[in-house]
Formats: structure tokens, sequence, C-alpha cells
């Protein structure tokens, strides 16, 4: 351990302590409550434990560290500025305000050092899950004496995150895997917004911890010496992850407000500041204080950090050179490296096939895992009946691997029925940076993972989220299995790209979509139901999926109805215009795989697709609304409006007038009725 006197440690506390409630005061608005309380375990963690370089914030060999409880914010940022991150004591000032390094909680991407958005509670908790999972598998496929996957992640977490369900989910999966290199300390503060935590929690989180397998100690957030001893002791035990239930004192040292409410989520005002620094003996002025013996101090620890990166850089060379393959390997993953031919590789042989797209799916995965091995996934207990499978002769993550195999070296991840915990292991996942995650269930349990969809969004980060049976048609599951409202839903979310395909080929050329693209997640949304191979009878070329729309049969004439179709619907649509066109209305069929790439072409494109003048039908078995930018106000969204029900699909297609005669039968209608 690093030499340090008693009353120079307590400077560093405090000048933590006061940094916070300097920056939220400045903000008029704020968290000082948290790091006030965690600044000494906060400072143990980052002195003693935490590896990192901040001349290198992406460095892939450092540790990673969860603020889960992402209110207490300015803890993170005084950790980062005193580290000598690019994160300046200005940009503390500048605390919560706009196009400021220092929002109100910590983004990612936003400052350097944020290794991830938490603000929703028990996101980051499971975020640092998938962050571990990543550094074992990491481990298991390339390590060795000096390679990569040897980081630790440590965080902190608070009462609100171990009330969320997602934490739940997450720690359940943590210790089934026994990620040995994760451990948080849990804020113990008994207090939340409301009150304190007596109002609405009394569980005995040690003994729920010890029941998912987790290594639990206790250690007070005043006694270092305990606080010492339990991230030792965490750090040493391999086989399970670690929580180590720390009480501290919210608000710590305000005469007025330590231990109570109002000292988590306001300013503690000018009276009360002013008290709290003589309660601490620290100086009334200046704001935003670092006296110089703590500067001089982490002047040569941020030395130190940086010499022992230096030193593992070198170890991580002498790795690359007597492990050339695997350092390849894991650098093709960092890259996301794929061949200039994927599009053609991934769709060979599927034309002309009739399959539903989540079989499409299987097949086209299996071959994106031989070019790009550097995927990982599976689904939430569904991989039997949904896409993301099990892909056969790519090993088990976790006790499923087999005997003598190691149980991370695997690609196969089974998540569990933790739908909501999957989506942000995924994530954490993604964070990581070696490995490219895919999870999936049926559509509409992305409900269970509408925030860390979201999430990932936020971040722009590279997750695939793969889900099955995308409409009513799953049939006699009924209503409360039935998607109707969620395509539209999730197109809503910025920065996520939705792609429902229609046959082998648009699957095929989304997947290669997605796994090209950077700085944001995918979405596939997959047929349950076999769905006959598209006839494209007009021009056409394999990108001109990437384009979000493109014409798949076209009338001799100039069309007088555009029929614009997504997913099960095109052939649908196909069907319907040949039924049209025998009754004198030239047809035009567009398949619409992915809306917002549609929308991103330029207007002579979309004018080609939907001539101005020309009624557009939109076809979706579902709500529909989405679309409604493509029919105008015009056109006709055929969808459903109302939940679905439970019956064989044939049965609910024709209910809900989903057959080619009921089609066009309505298109004709409302064509007739646009021209009078």
């Amino acid at each position: 351990m690093t030499d340090l006197s008693a009353e120079l440690r307590e400077r560093i506390e405090n000048t933590i302590r006061f940094l916070s409630v300097d920056a939220v005061e400045r903000a008029g608005s704020g968290h000082p409550g948290a790091p006030m309380g965690l600044a000494r375990v906060a400072f143990e963690i980052w002195d003693q434990h935490l590896r990192f370089d901040p001349s290198d914030p992406q460095w892939p060999l450092r540790d990673r560290f969860v603020l889960s409880n992402g209110h207490a914010s300015m803890l993170l940022y005084a950790l980062l500025h005193l580290y000598g991150y690019d994160l300046s004591l200005d940009d503390l000032t500048r605390f919560r305000k706009l196009g400021s390094k220092t929002p109100g909680h910590p983004e990612y991407g936003d400052t350097p050092g944020v290794e991830v958005t938490t603000g929703p509670l028990g996101q980051g908790f499971a975020n640092g899950v998938g962050m571990a999972l990543a550094a074992r598998m990491t481990r298991a496929r390339f390590g060795g004496s000096g390679g990569p996957g040897g980081h630790f992640v440590y965080g902190i977490c608070g009462d609100g995150d171990l009330m969320e369900g997602i934490s739940s989910e997450a720690a359940s999966l943590a210790g089934h895997l026994g990620l040995g290199n994760l451990v948080y300390v849990y804020d113990d503060n008994q207090v939340t917004i409301d009150g304190p935590t007596s109002l609405s929690f009394s569980e005995d989180v040690a003994k729920r911890f010890e029941a998912y397998g987790w290594h639990v100690l206790r250690a007070a957030g005043d006694d270092l010496q305990a606080v010492r001893n339990a991230l030792e002791a965490a750090k040493t035990e391999t086989g399970r992850p670690s929580l180590i239930v720390s009480r501290t004192t919210i608000g710590y040292g305000s005469p007025n407000r330590g231990g109570k409410s109002k000292a988590h989520g306001e300013a503690l005002g000018a009276e009360e500041v002013k008290l709290t620094k003589q309660a601490l003996g620290w100086p009334l002025q200046p704001e935003f204080l670092i006296p110089e013996d703590v500067s001089a101090y982490l002047s040569e620890r941020i030395a130190a950090k940086k010499t022992a990166a230096a030193e593992a850089n070198a170890a991580l060379d002498a790795w690359r050179s007597a492990h050339g393959d695997k350092a390849d390997a894991w650098d093709a993953g960092r890259e996301n490296r794929l061949p200039a031919d994927l599009s053609a590789i991934l769709a060979a042989g599927l034309d002309g096939v009739d399959n539903p797209t989540r079989k499409h799916g299987t097949v086209v995965l299996e071959r994106l895992l031989e070019v790009a091995p550097y995927l990982v996934g599976g689904s939430a207990d569904l991989a039997g009946s949904a896409a993301p499978p099990i892909l056969k002769g790519k090993g088990i993550v976790g006790p499923g691997a087999a005997d003598g195999e190691d149980p991370f070296a695997g690609v196969n991840i089974h998540f569990g029925v933790r739908e909501h915990a999957m989506g942000a292991v995924a994530n954490g996942i993604a964070l990581d940076g070696t490995f490219r995650p895919y999870c999936g269930t049926f559509l509409i349990f992305s409900d269970y993972m509408r925030p860390s969809i979201r999430l990932a969004a936020l971040m722009g980060i590279d997750t695939v989220f793969v889900f099955t049976h995308d409409s009513i048609f799953l049939g006699e599951d009924g209503p409360t299995h039935q998607p109707v409202e969620h395509l539209d839903s999730l197109r809503a979310i910025p920065n996520l790209t939705v792609f429902r395909p229609a046959d082998g080929i648009e699957t095929a050329l989304s997947w290669a979509w997605i796994v090209r693209h950077t700085g944001g997640p995918g979405l596939l949304a997959l047929s349950r139901q076999t769905l006959q191979a598209l006839e494209r009878t007009a021009p056409f070329e394999l990108e001109d999926v990437w384009k979000g729309a493109y014409t798949v049969q076209d009338s001799d004439e100039a069309p007088k109805v555009v029929l614009a179709a997504t997913g099960s619907e095109v052939r649908l649509a196909c069907d319907a215009a040949q039924k049209l066109r025998a009754e004198g209305v030239p047809a035009r069929v567009v398949s619409v795989p992915c809306l917002s790439l549609l929308l991103e072409q330029a207007a002579d494109y979309r004018r080609s697709l939907f001539p101005a003048g020309v009624p557009v039908v939109a076809v979706e078995a579902g709500r529909g609304q989405s679309l409604q930018v493509l029919a105008g106000t015009d056109g006709l969204i055929y969808g459903i409006d109302s939940f679905g029900k439970s019956a064989p699909f044939a049965d609910l297609a024709a209910h809900f007038g989903f057959t080619p005669d009921q089609l066009a039968t309505r298109v004709l209608t409302h064509v007739r009725n646009a021209s009078n």
C-alpha cells in the first residue's frame, strides 16, 4: 500500500467531498450526499486498486469502474479530475450546464473516463456484470502471461440500484457464472429520496447476495482498515463475485443534513455549506479548493499509474510476439474486421428459399460466426424456439461448458429468463470492446428490455437485438404474446436501426448492415411462420436492402398505387398487387425492411419509389403508425388497431384482413375514392 498519512488522506477525502459540494452548489441542483459519504471508499478503490492510464481512457487493459448510482456523478467527476483525466477544474464548475463534460448523470462518450451511462438505477450494476463477463471471455480466448482479459470491474451501487429488479436478474446471473473479477461496494446509507429506506426496503441484502452465490463482506465506510481488508479479500476471491456491504453516512460532515434524505437530491444551501466546511475543518474559500499537498500526492500517483500501465503494455507486447494468432484474433474483434464480400457470403443460396426469417437468421448467424468469431450471445431461455439459437460446435459459456473446456471460452450464453438483465449485460459486453454481443427473445418481451435498448442507442454502442415472433401470426399463444405496437415504439428510439426483413435475402443483408455499422445498436424483427421467398421482378442488387426500401415488383404501366410493406406482409402485398392488376389497377410493391435507412436517402430516391400524386398503402401486421410518413395524409395505413387473438395464424390472417383478397379489395376502394 502507498504510504499516506492520516492527515493527508483526510484532506484528499475532503477535497473529493467539497469539489462535489461546491459543484452542486454552483449548479443549484444535484446530489451532494452520496459523494460526501462515499469519499473514503471511492478514494481507496481508485488509489490502491484501480488500474488505469488517464492519458489513455480507452486503454484495453484498464480496470473498469462503474458508478451505478449515477446521481452521485460528482464523486466520479472529482476523481477523474484529481487523477489526471481530461476533465478540467473549469469543467467541474460547469456541472450540469449545457454542453459541459459534467452532465447530471455520467454519460458514456461525453466525459473521458466514464465507462458507462448510469442514469436509470440498476442499469450500471447489470452493465458491470457484462463487462466482467467480457473480461473472463477475453482471458479464456486470448489470455496468457501478459495477455488481455485480466482486468477487474469495480463498482459502487446504492439502495435504489438494489431495489430495481434488473439488479436481481444480473446478480443472479453473475453468481451463477462465478464472475470473480467483479467487485461491488453497496452504499448502505439507509436513505432514499422519500426518507429512510425502512419506508419501503427491509430485506437483508447480504443474505440475498449470498443466496445468489456471491462472496459477501461488510466494511463500515468510515473504517479505513475494514474497507481495505474487504477490498483485498474481494480481489483474492476468484470464483465468486464480491459484494462489500458498506454502511456510510449520506451527507457526511453536514451538521443538519448528514444522514437525512435532504442530503440526497438537492444542494446543501450556502449556510449549510459553510457549517459543513467548518465542521470538517475546511477553508470557506476558495471554492473548488485542491490543497497543494493533495495535488502533489496525486501527481505522484498519476505517474505511478502510468508507469504500471507502461509495464503492462510491455508485457502485452511480449504476449503478442509469443501468440501472434491470438493477438491477431483479439485485434480483429476490437477493430470489427469483416470481409469485403460479407453480403455475398451471408446471402449465398438463400434466394428462393421458403423459411421463417428466424430460421434464415440462424443460417446467417452461423455463417457470420465463421468470418467474425468475436460475436457472442444467446437468448432468454428461448434458444429452441427463437433466434438467436444455440450454435452447434461453438461452446457454452458458464457451467454448461463441456468437460475439460474453459467455461468462458464459448460463444453461446444462456441468459435464462432474465430479459432486462440480458439486454444490459449484452451492453456491458459491448462496452468492454472485444466482443460484439447479440441477444434476443420474442418481440413482445422487448417491453422488458426497453430501458436497456434505449441506453444502447443513447450510448451509441453496437449491441445486436434479435427478436422473433414479430407479429400476431405467432398464433395460438394469443394477445399476451402477439406484438402490435412494438415496431412503432422501437422505431421511435433515436439511433436504433430496426430491420424487419421479408425473406432470406433481406435477413442476410440486414445482418450484414448491422455488423458493419458502428455507433449504435441494430435490431432484427423476425417471423415465426414460414414466409415464401420474394420474387423480385424489378431490378435489384443486394445492397438495395441498405437503402431501407426498394421496388420488389412493378407493373408495365405507371403505378396507380404503391403498396409499401414490411416483413411477412411484403409477400402479401405482392399477391394483392397481382389481383389489383387484374382489376386494371397497376400496382407497385415496395419492400421497406428498414424505415430509418429509407428516410436517410436522398429525396430523389424516395420519389422514385413513391411518385408524387400516387396513393400509398402501407401494410404491416401491427399498428403501423410509423409508416404514416410514407402514406402521407392521403394514403392508407393497413394495419391492426386492436390486440391480437388466440388462434392458428391462418385464421388470424382472415380475421384481421391480412389475405390477398381482403387487402386488394380495401386498396381498390381506397384508390377509387382517391380518384373521385
